[in-house]
């Protein structure tokens, strides 16, 4: 990781922009909602439609799967956590996985990374070994400065992720964007003291987006560039 010291930046004039991963870099619900119904299926459970899926990405994996099955986080929702994890990971080895940007990510990601106010960062409720592979599929490793993921901290909407990644970088959440699809990015966002930044091409839609406290939501990456200056 980049540190702002051994950057030569001043960090009271930058800018931390923090991603989410899933449903706002990149379209992994098909994945994702795969693995889900065969961990459901394998334990003889009624299989989530692919709505409910996209409802629970962004949380860590646990609490997703006891919000699919409408109950506290238990044993049962660990195991099944552990189980999706194996099937999620053997699913990397067929021909039909994939975790594409959205249109406009690989610019957006560009342009940020060529100002000197801004430092680009992730917090995500992917595991870190899913991060490390969007990040050597897509060519971000170099750009992103400070990452915290579900293997970090406690899951969405808990303000942990944001906060550390501002501590890290000496950035005060005052001048910190949070960029995601999910209500919970809203939520940690508003709870660090952060800019919460929607977006409309993700898993949750934009009424609730701004009910759960989005500053703005945008139609499209390059949209962002503008929020932020």
């Amino acid at each position: 990781m980049t540190s702002v010291a051994s950057s030569g930046r001043d960090a009271g004039a930058l800018k931390l922009v923090l991603f989410d991963c899933d449903g706002t870099l990149v379209d992994s619900a098909d994945i994702i909602h795969a693995s889900m119904v065969a961990t459901f299926r394998e334990a003889g459970l009624a299989e989530p439609d692919k709505a409910a899926t996209k409802g629970i990405i962004g949380l860590t994996l646990d609490i997703a799967i006891a919000t699919l099955l409408k109950r506290a986080p238990d044993a049962e929702s660990t195991r099944l956590a552990g189980r999706y994890k194996e099937h999620f990971i053997a699913s990397r080895h067929l021909p039909s996985f994939k975790e594409p940007l959205y249109d406009g990510i690989a610019e957006l990601i560009e342009a940020l990374a060529r100002r000197d106010d801004v430092l680009i960062g992730m917090v995500t409720g992917k595991s870190r070994r899913g991060v490390e592979r969007v990040m050597e599929t897509h060519g971000f490793a170099g750009h992103f400065v400070t990452i915290r993921t579900a293997d970090d901290c406690p899951s969405k909407p808990h303000p942990a992720m944001v906060l550390e990644c501002c501590a890290e970088m000496g950035v005060d959440p005052a001048s910190t964007f949070v960029i995601g699809d999910a209500i919970y990015d809203m939520q940690m966002a508003r709870s660090a003291g952060a800019r919460a930044i929607g977006v409309a091409w993700g898993y949750h839609n934009r009424e609730g987006l701004f009910a759960t406290g989005a500053h703005a939501v945008i139609d499209r990456p390059g949209e962002l560039l503008p929020l932020i200056d």
